[in-house]
Order: structure tokens, then C-alpha cells, then sequence
């Protein structure tokens, strides 16, 4: 397994914004969307792509398309925030969903719902903004390998050592794409120096 994190200053000026916490759930809201834009041209730089012709208005030209089908699938409930972003930039994309709920008594996670299209042969975007534990990641992930993806990349915005050793350890051709590697876990299994509760501070909640 690789680790990417992203080394840019708009990224952090981003992260600066998200950490605050007076920022409100509309900023907060837009400020992911700026940080998904730039984990998913990451993510997707070694795309293979094909020549084609496209007319311009002054000319035909020669360019280059995407020849490779991209799947994404959202951790529910915070990792729907960064799916409109990919959806976007990629509008041929295929969207998944899978529900995860984790007891804050014990931080372990239980999947509730599942809906994926075909996976062979795309590339998938596992998406979640926050890697704490990696509990509920590795599920997904491996509900992802067992429906027969091949090519995977978990995408997130703030990631966690013991989160990043969990998923390392059990998934070793795993890619993941962050924008930031935290110092480590507290002892409710928040994320510090992190941003708080992403869901709650995306939703008002």
C-alpha cells in the first residue's frame, strides 16, 4: 500500500479553513468540495486515456479522452459530501453507497446499507473524509474487493496513523490519497489535532 499526501499550499490553506471552528456548515460544505477536487486529480493522474478528434470552432483537432470507467462509492453519511465534486469532474462516473454506523461507546462500525454497481475492471474511488480508526474503511474496502474490484484508491481528507497502519496492513496494494496525516487518536478515537465531527460540522447537526 502507498500513501499520498498532498503537498500544496492551496490544500492547506483549505485544511486551515476546515480545522477552524468557527467555520459554519456552508463554508465548511465548499471548502470540502475545493479539497475533493484536488484528492481526485491526484487520484486519477495515471488514468489511461486514447486520442480522438474533436472539431473546434476554427479547426478539428487531435485530444485525448478517458479510457478507463471510474467508479466511486461513498461511505454514508459524510463521504456523500464528496461525490457531487467527482460527479462533476467525471460525469461519466458510476456512484455506489455504503451505509456504515459506528457505536461511539466502543468505535467499532457496522455496515446497514450496500448498493455498488459492477466494479470489475473500473477503477474505484472509495471516498470518506475522515480515517480515524479505519474500521468502517476496511469494511468497505473489503465489501469493495469482494464484488471484484481490482484497482482500488481510498480518497479522504484527514487521515490518522492508526487508521493509515489498519488499512495498510490489511489491504497492501491499497492507495490512499489525503490531505493531511494527523498526529494521532484521543481516547474517544477522535482525530487530533483534526477538525471535529465532519458529518455534524457539514450538516449543522
Amino acid at each position: 500500500m502507498s500513501l499520498h499526501v498532498i503537498k500544496h499550499p492551496v490544500a492547506d490553506h483549505i485544511l486551515s479553513l476546515l480545522r477552524d471552528e468557527r467555520t459554519g456548515a456552508a463554508e465548511f460544505r465548499n471548502l470540502s468540495r475545493q479539497v475533493t477536487s484536488l484528492l481526485v486529480m491526484e487520484a486519477t493522474r495515471d488514468l489511461p486515456s486514447v486520442p480522438t478528434e474533436v472539431k473546434t470552432p476554427m479547426e478539428t483537432t487531435r485530444c485525448r479522452k478517458l479510457d478507463r470507467t471510474v467508479v466511486v462509492v461513498a461511505i454514508v453519511r459524510a463521504g456523500m459530501s464528496m461525490v457531487e465534486t467527482i460527479v462533476d469532474l467525471l460525469p461519466s462516473v458510476a456512484v455506489g453507497f455504503i451505509g456504515m454506523e459506528r457505536d461511539e461507546e466502543t468505535a467499532e462500525a457496522h455496515s446497514y446499507y450496500c448498493k455498488l454497481p459492477p466494479l470489475k475492471d473500473r477503477r474505484v474511488l472509495v471516498v470518506d473524509p475522515m480515517l480515524a480508526t479505519g474500521g468502517s474503511a476496511a469494511q468497505v474496502i473489503s465489501m469493495v474487493y469482494d464484488q471484484g474490484a481490482t484497482d482500488v484508491n481510498f480518497l479522504n481528507i484527514v487521515a490518522a496513523p492508526e487508521g493509515v497502519k489498519v488499512l495498510q496492513d490489511k489491504f497492501p496494494d491499497l492507495i490512499i490519497y489525503t490531505a493531511s496525516l494527523d498526529r494521532e487518536l484521543n481516547d474517544k478515537k477522535y482525530i487530533l489535532p483534526g477538525l471535529g465531527d465532519f458529518g455534524d460540522r457539514l450538516y449543522g447537526t
